[in-house]
């Protein structure tokens, strides 16, 4: 019993546990939310400024991802919906061929990461791997709804279609393209995420609790 419950441990947290999801009536979701969309608008500009990629940092996966780690679901949720569409009011990008895409790939990076946190009680980097598969999942979904029999607007367009059929998507290609051009991102994620998502679940508990 005791290997199983030690076993369960490394997944299932006891001691960081989603200190207060954030519910649809509450207006401090939205409040929280609309921060972390104005900051999943600012980082991405200044990665910009210093020329690093956008498709290889990610950088607007970042605060998608801490919102439902932190918040809950819904926040996770508002913040993955909104960040993809602020973003391109504000700069047009992603271009608008690319938006619906983009959009249904953050909003389950969110939600996943609230879910699996606040319904699963899995610990945060449990919860972060699990988001960020489910995430692409997503993206993989997105495309092959989106594009099927037709023109994929996106480099490597040439490797993202089946042979011997110029017009179909492969989606699991262009995921795999995806992926391999994201590595650096994904790398940074793991490494920056999970200690910014204790510390800011120690504060909001902190909050609660004054």
């Amino acid at each position: 019993m005791d290997h199983f419950s030690n076993a369960g441990a490394i997944f299932f947290s006891k001691t960081l546990a989603l200190p207060k999801p954030l519910k649809f009536r509450d207006v401090r979701l939205y409040a929280f939310a609309a921060l972390f969309a104005a900051l999943d608008v600012l980082v991405p500009w200044i990665f910009h400024q210093f020329h690093l990629a956008g498709p290889t940092f990610l950088p607007m996966h970042i605060f998608v991802l801490l919102a439902g780690l932190i918040l809950g679901w819904r926040a996770g949720l508002l913040v993955g919906l909104s960040t993809p569409l602020v973003i391109f009011g504000v700069s047009g990008m992603p271009i608008s061929a690319l938006l619906p895409q983009v959009t249904f790939e953050l909003t389950f990076y969110g939600l996943a990461a609230g879910i699996l946190r606040e319904k699963f009680n899995l610990r945060i980097i449990w919860a972060l791997l699990g988001a960020m598969l489910i995430g692409r999942l997503a993206l993989g979904l997105a495309v092959l709804l989106l594009y099927w029999g037709k023109t994929i607007p996106i480099p490597y367009v040439s490797s993202a279609i089946q042979q011997g059929s110029p017009n179909i998507v492969n989606p699991f290609a262009y995921l795999w393209l995806v992926i391999q051009q994201g590595w650096p991102g994904i790398i940074m994620q793991l490494i920056l995420i999970p200690p910014l998502a204790r510390v800011l679940s120690n504060w909001w508990q902190k909050k609660l609790d004054a």
